[in-house]
């Protein structure tokens, strides 16, 4: 026997016509949907994602606005406006150009803009404000040990100057 006679149907890549693009290309092209037949969407993927970004721009004015109003509830317009009310700085350290929201994980709600940095250390203290108040309670220690380390550095260092050391 030849090799083409030991082919089987199914050693054959299963091939799915696009109905965009109107190639027909291996399943593995096509992004993964449960409720279909096949089990993959009826889109090739490059398709698909041009067919996504045409939907956010059409029906949401693109995918920031989108992006807002999905995850947080608002829109494009609501975050520029809250910008705005908070003189165009981080609503925590006063920086400018903050790009984040802060929301409650909890209730949900928007409680505004901040920078990546304010934003992220937010949510590495769990958005606890008494974890937070612990925080500054221990920094401020540090920095009071500080202080004194450096005022008896400099008492000493003005000894050794006059010649009393």
């Amino acid at each position: 026997m030849s090799g083409v006679d030991q082919l089987h149907f199914e050693d054959l890549p299963r091939l799915k016509r696009c109905p965009d693009c109107g190639e027909a290309k291996p399943l593995d092209e096509f992004p993964r949907n449960r409720n279909s037949r096949d089990g993959r969407h009826p889109y090739c993927k490059p398709c698909h994602n041009t067919r996504g970004q045409e939907s956010k721009q059409r029906l949401y004015g693109g995918s920031r606005h989108y992006h807002l109003k999905r995850r947080y509830g608002i829109g494009a317009d609501d975050f520029d406006r809250m910008v705005i009310e908070q003189d165009g700085t981080c609503a925590v350290c006063g920086r400018d150009d903050p790009e984040h929201v802060d929301h409650s994980h909890y209730p949900g709600a928007v409680r505004g803009i901040l920078c990546f940095n304010c934003n992220g250390g937010l949510g590495q203290f769990r958005d606890s404000a008494d974890t937070l108040r612990a925080a500054a309670a221990y920094l401020d220690a540090h920095d009071a040990d500080a202080r004194e380390l450096v005022l008896t550095a400099a008492t000493r260092a003005k000894e050794l100057r006059a010649g009393g050391g």
